[in-house]
């Protein structure tokens, strides 16, 4: 099935509208297809329809430019994480037939002939929803990324399932400061064209810059964020943004303490829950709950429009639906996660990752679920918990705590305080302090540097 190009029809609807707003630039629908046209000019003598075209540009006007370029040029889009290292950058790349590394300019195109440098010879075609749009990379904070394959349509099913969930307000202004190499950042660009809203795009997480876009009185209507950014901005003082009427909230488990403080902040907070294979977002919290009965609960909602959500024998999450890379399927049709869960009236509690389980004494311990205890104590500002090898138990459970600024606790301290609130078996055995947890740019704890 085809559908109509996403940029012709948000430029045809509403060309004045912005579409990409940076704290340097801005460009309006109409300016952004004149710009991703001049790409995918420029790209078609040097890639053929469906090659893979790697764009290393940071986030903002460029890469979004390029982004555009590149699907209207008819090839797959390959963003590149510019943090990476230059071996990891290598293997993202591989298998590139053009690195983007600066952005392509007006009257940088090529004397091909009109049939191969027309992007209307493939955008103008239509999207076809079973072709793939854009390889996206995992975060790896299980092991090394890996590349996902997602559609077209998955992009699209994703974009819709997420309208009904959150609603999509005509004047939306949707904030990204995560990273557009990785499938929470990138969908909001796409799906903002889908939509044709507005992206603020931001190249990266900035405490002052984000509390400073939030608090503007013509500032976002919607954000999305991990817990670690969200603990950072309240603690900033983020307090009742003016236009905000969600904060999309992802990246693992959450503290209920978190959701209490962004409440008591008056900061609309919806829980969710998604990863790369599913084209972002598997179940969400609807806004409506964000400040009510729903975001207590701890749990990340129900799953999105035609998402299908079931649970296997060892509590595996699965998942099924449109948004699902095809490759990502087992044989039994169902996308394997790897995380752990509980599904409750229809909605989803995400527990853990099956890898991260500690098997302490016989008794099976989330490391998640310790770390959620260890963080809602007041001096307590990140944890990590883990397995260590053990003589008796087969492996002890131990974490490793960041303290907050200017706060003191002791290790005993906060064994009571686990074990005022858990079963015996999961009360750490040790305890260590370090300043500063490892994690992903996205905000993933990476237990193997641990």
């Amino acid at each position: 099935m085809r559908v109509e190009p996403w940029l012709d029809r948000a430029a045809a609807t509403d060309p004045d509208r912005v579409a990409i707003h940076t704290p340097a630039r801005g460009l309006t629908y109409r300016e952004l297809r004149a710009a991703a046209d001049d790409v995918a000019r420029s790209l078609a003598e040097r890639v053929h329809p469906g090659e893979r075209v790697a764009i290393a540009l940071p986030a903002g006007a460029e890469f979004a430019v390029a982004l555009h370029g590149v699907l209207r040029a008819g090839a797959i889009a390959v963003p590149v994480d510019l943090r990476l290292g230059a071996r990891e950058r290598a293997r993202v790349q591989a298998g590139a037939a053009l690195v983007l590394e600066e952005p392509i300019g007006p009257g940088r195109g090529s004397s091909a002939s009109p049939d191969s440098s027309d992007p209307e010879a493939h955008a103008g075609g239509g999207h076809d929803l079973d072709a793939a749009a854009v390889v996206v990379h995992t975060s790896g904070s299980g092991g090394e990324p890996k590349p996902v394959e997602l559609t077209y349509g998955n992009w699209l099913w994703g974009a819709l399932g997420s309208s009904v969930a959150l609603g999509v307000d005509r004047d939306e202004r949707w904030l990204c400061a995560l990273p557009v190499a990785h499938v929470g950042g990138l969908s909001i660009l796409l799906r903002s064209t889908i939509y044709a809203t507005t992206a603020i795009v931001h190249e990266r997480f900035e405490v002052e810059a984000v509390l400073e876009e939030l608090m503007s009185p013509d500032g976002p209507t919607l954000v999305s964020l991990v817990p670690t950014t969200l603990e950072r901005l309240l603690a900033a003082g983020l307090h009742e943004p003016p236009r905000l009427r969600c904060a999309l909230l992802g990246g693992g488990p959450v503290a209920p303490a978190l959701v209490a403080r962004a409440r008591a902040a008056g900061v609309p907070v919806s829980q969710t829950y998604g990863l790369t294979e599913a084209c972002s977002q598997v179940t969400t919290q609807p806004v409506l709950g964000s400040l009510g009965d729903g975001s207590e609960r701890g749990d990340a909602g129900p799953p999105l429009f035609c998402t299908r959500v079931g649970l296997g024998a060892d509590g595996e999450i699965l998942v099924a639906g449109p948004t699902v890379a095809p490759a990502a399927l087992g044989a039994d049709g169902w996308l394997h996660t790897g995380d752990l869960g509980q599904l409750t009236d229809g909605r989803l509690r995400v527990v853990g990752r099956k890898a991260d389980t500690i098997i302490s004494g016989g008794e099976n311990v989330v490391p998640a679920e310790v770390e959620a205890v260890l963080i809602e104590h007041p001096a307590v500002a990140d944890a990590a918990v883990l397995g260590r090898p053990d003589a008796r138990w087969g492996e002890a459970v131990a974490a490793i705590v960041v303290l907050a600024p200017s706060q003191r606790a002791t290790a005993e301290e906060l064994r009571r305080h686990c074990a005022a609130r858990l079963a015996p078996f999961q009360v750490p055995k040790a305890f260590s302090f370090t300043e500063r947890l490892p994690r992903t740019p996205s905000g993933k704890l990476l237990r193997r540097e641990l």
